[in-house]
C-alpha cells in the first residue's frame, strides 16, 4: 500500500519535448533553471517524497488529525517529521522568489514538486499548498513592510498560511460573508466571525499560522464589492519578530470527511483578532482571485496526482491477482492478461499522461505570462492561462475521479475492502471536483468570462495552434494515421461548438450555461489529444528511451478510444436549457414521489 514510485521519468519527458519548457528556461530570471538542474531536482525530491512523504499517507487515513481538549490540533503520525525535513530541504521555497529566501524556480518547476508531494500524500500536501497561495497573494497586493515581516517565514516553510474564505450560510457564494472587520485607532483591525473548511487551519506542522481573512467593514458596499482582506496570525509578532501572545482565533471544531484525513479541516471562531489590510479596504476579490487561480490549476492537478497514486496500485495488483485463464493461456493468469483489464489500465494511464502535460503546458504559459520581456507575448500567454486553468481544475478533477474508480474496479471486490487502500484514494480524491469553486463554477467561468474574450477570438486563435500540428503528423505515417484523422475531428467539433456558444451567448446565456460543462469536458478531451499527439511525435527520434517507447501506444488509444468522446457532447453541450426548467422544484418532487407509488 505505500509502494510509491514518483513518475519524474514522465514529468522530465513531458518538460522536455511536449509542453515547451525550453521557453522557460530562456527567460529572464530564470537562467539557473535549465532543463539539466530541473531534471536533477525533480530526481531528488521524487526520492524524498517516496521515502518520507509516500509512508504517511496510510496513516493520516486510518489516524487522522485529531483536536485535543485545550484546541490544539495533532496531525497524524510521521506529518510532523516529515515536515520538519521538508522545510530543512528547502523544497517548498523551490518556486518562490530569491528576496525571500526562495529558491526562484518557474512555476512550472513548482507545479511539478507539487505533483510529486501530492501523489505520496495529498492530505500531507496540502499544508504546503495552501501557503504558497497566501504566499502569492502577499507578494501581489502586500506592501513592503508586510513583505519584509511575514514573507520570509513563510517561504522557508517555518510559517505556514491559509485561506478563510467560506462561512457557513455563503458557500461559493463569497459575496454572502458576514465576517467583520472594525478599524481600530491604531491602524490594525479588530476581525469577528466564523470560517469553515478551513485546510490546515491549525496543526502542530509549525508554530505560527498566517490566515489570509475575508472579511467586510462596517460602511462597506453590498456583495463582493464590499469584501477586504486581512492578515489575521495565529500568534501576534513581537518588534523583535519573536511570537508574542496568542491573536483571537481558535479552532472550535475539525470537519469529519469522507477523505483526507491527514488534512485538519478546521471551524474558525475569530473574536476580535487582530488583523492587518492587505491593500484597500473592499480590495478583497481582487486578493482572493489571485489566491484561488494559482490554487485551481494545484487542485486540478491533485486530480492527477491521486489518480497516478491509484493507477500505481491497481497496475500492481493486475499484476499479481491470479484468476482465471486468459485465451491462449495453459494455465491460470494474472487479471492483466484480460483485455478489459487492459483497456481499465490504459484508460488511466492515459488519462493521467494527457493531464500532466496539460497541468506543465498550462504552467510553461504562467511563467511566460509573468517573465517574458514582451508585452505581447505576455498578454496573450495570460489569456491562454485564462482559457486553460478553468479546464485544468474541472478535467483533471473530474477524471481524478472517473480513473481512481476505474483503480477500485480493478481491484473487484478487495477495492471495496478498506484493508487494501484502494478506497481511501477513491475518498481523498472526491474533494478536488469541489474545492476552489466546484467544477460547474469552472464551467460557467470558461463560457462566462473566458470565452468572450476579444469576442471569442482568444479561444479561436488557440484551436488554430493545435491545427498547426497537422502537417506533421500529415507525414509521420500510417502508425498516426487515426491520430490525425481523430484529432481533427475533434478539433472541428471543438471549434464547432465554439461557435454556438459564441452566437448563443448574446442572446440565451442560460443556454450557453446549461452546456458549459460538457463544453468543458470537449475542450479537455481535444487538448489532451493534442499534448499526446505531440508527445508521440517528439518519440520517434529517442530510441532506446523507455518513456518514449509508450507516446505512440498512448496517444493512438486515447485518439481512438478516449477522444471521440468529444463528438457525443457537441449535442449535450448545443442543447439549450428548455428542458432543464421545464419542471419546477415541485414537480420534481412528484415525479419522486410518483414512482415511489408504482
Amino acid at each position: 500500500m505505500n509502494d510509491f514510485r514518483p513518475p519524474v521519468a514522465d514529468l522530465a519527458y513531458a518538460l522536455k519535448h511536449v509542453v515547451g519548457y525550453d521557453q522557460v528556461e530562456q527567460l529572464p530570471g530564470f537562467e539557473h533553471a535549465d532543463f539539466d538542474t530541473v531534471s536533477e531536482i525533480l530526481d531528488e525530491f521524487g526520492d524524498f517524497t517516496a521515502a518520507v512523504v509516500a509512508p504517511t499517507n496510510r496513516a493520516g487515513d486510518i489516524e487522522g488529525a485529531r483536536l485535543n481538549a485545550d484546541g490544539t490540533v495533532t496531525t497524524p503520525t510521521g506529518f510532523k517529521e516529515a515536515y520538519a525535513a521538508y522545510v530543512d530541504a528547502g523544497w517548498g521555497s523551490v518556486p518562490l522568489p530569491e528576496e525571500f529566501g526562495g529558491g526562484g524556480f518557474p512555476r512550472t518547476v513548482g507545479l511539478a514538486i507539487q505533483e510529486l508531494t501530492t501523489t505520496a500524500n495529498i492530505a500531507f500536501a496540502l499544508g504546503p499548498l495552501l501557503t504558497q497561495g497566501a504566499i502569492e497573494a502577499l507578494l501581489h497586493y502586500g506592501s513592503d513592510e508586510q513583505k519584509q515581516a511575514w514573507l520570509p517565514k513563510m517561504v522557508s516553510g517555518e510559517w505556514a498560511g491559509t485561506m478563510n474564505l467560506t462561512e457557513p450560510h455563503a458557500g461559493s457564494d463569497v459575496g454572502a460573508l458576514t465576517t467583520k472587520a472594525v478599524k481600530r485607532a491604531d491602524g490594525t483591525y479588530g476581525i469577528t466571525g466564523q470560517k469553515i473548511f478551513i485546510s490546515f487551519g491549525d496543526h502542530d506542522l509549525s508554530d505560527q499560522i498566517v490566515h489570509l481573512v475575508l472579511a467586510r467593514t462596517p460602511d462597506a458596499p453590498a456583495g463582493t464589492k464590499g469584501i477586504s482582506c486581512f492578515i489575521v496570525p495565529k500568534h501576534l509578532v513581537n518588534e523583535d519578530g519573536s511570537l508574542g501572545e496568542r491573536n483571537g482565533v481558535h479552532t472550535v471544531g475539525l470537519e469529519h470527511k469522507m477523505g483526507i484525513h491527514g488534512s485538519p479541516t478546521c471551524v474558525l471562531s475569530y473574536e476580535d483578532a487582530t488583523g492587518y489590510l492587505i491593500g484597500e479596504e473592499n480590495f478583497g476579490m481582487r486578493i482572493m482571485f489571485v489566491m484561488m487561480n494559482s490554487a485551481r490549476l494545484s487542485v486540478g492537478m491533485q486530480g492527477l496526482a491521486v489518480a497516478e497514486r491509484a493507477y500505481q496500485q491497481s497496475l500492481d495488483y493486475a499484476k499479481e491477482r491470479i484468476q482465471g485463464r486468459a485465451i491462449g493461456a495453459t494455465q491460470d493468469s494474472p487479471i492483466i492478461d484480460f483485455p478489459d483489464v487492459r483497456r481499465m489500465l490504459m484508460t488511466q494511464k492515459s488519462y493521467i499522461a494527457a493531464l500532466r502535460r496539460m497541468m506543465l503546458q498550462n504552467a510553461v504559459y504562467v511563467d511566460i505570462s509573468t517573465n517574458h520581456p514582451d508585452a505581447a507575448t505576455r498578454a496573450r500567454a495570460d489569456e491562454i492561462v485564462g482559457l486553460l486553468t478553468p479546464i485544468c481544475k474541472a478535467f483533471g478533477t473530474d477524471l481524478g475521479n472517473e480513473l481512481t474508480s476505474l483503480a477500485l474496479q480493478i481491484h473487484g471486490g478487495m477495492g471495496f475492502i478498506e484493508e487494501t487502500g484502494a478506497a481511501q484514494h477513491y475518498r481523498d480524491v472526491r474533494i478536488t471536483a469541489i474545492y476552489e469553486g466546484t467544477n460547474g463554477i469552472q464551467a460557467a467561468d470558461l463560457v462566462g468570462r473566458k470565452l468572450g474574450v476579444r469576442n471569442g477570438a482568444s479561444f479561436l486563435e488557440f484551436i488554430a495552434t493545435m491545427r498547426e500540428l497537422d502537417g506533421e503528423l500529415a507525414v509521420a505515417g500510417e502508425d498516426f494515421a487515426s491520430i490525425r484523422s481523430q484529432l481533427n475531428t475533434g478539433l472541428d467539433m471543438l471549434e464547432q461548438t465554439t461557435g454556438w456558444m459564441l452566437r448563443t451567448g448574446v442572446s440565451d446565456p442560460n443556454s450557453v450555461l446549461a452546456g458549459s460543462s460538457p463544453y468543458l469536458r470537449i475542450w479537455g478531451l481535444v487538448v489532451g489529444g493534442w499534448l499526446l499527439a505531440k508527445s508521440a511525435l517528439a518519440a520517434r527520434t529517442l530510441n532506446g528511451d523507455s518513456v518514449a517507447a509508450s507516446q505512440l501506444p498512448m496517444a493512438r488509444f486515447y485518439a481512438e478510444q478516449l477522444l471521440p468522446a468529444a463528438s457525443g457532447l457537441v449535442g449535450a453541450a448545443t442543447a439549450g436549457s428548455r428542458d432543464l426548467f421545464a419542471l419546477d422544484a415541485d414537480s420534481l418532487g412528484d415525479v419522486v414521489r410518483r414512482a415511489a407509488r408504482v
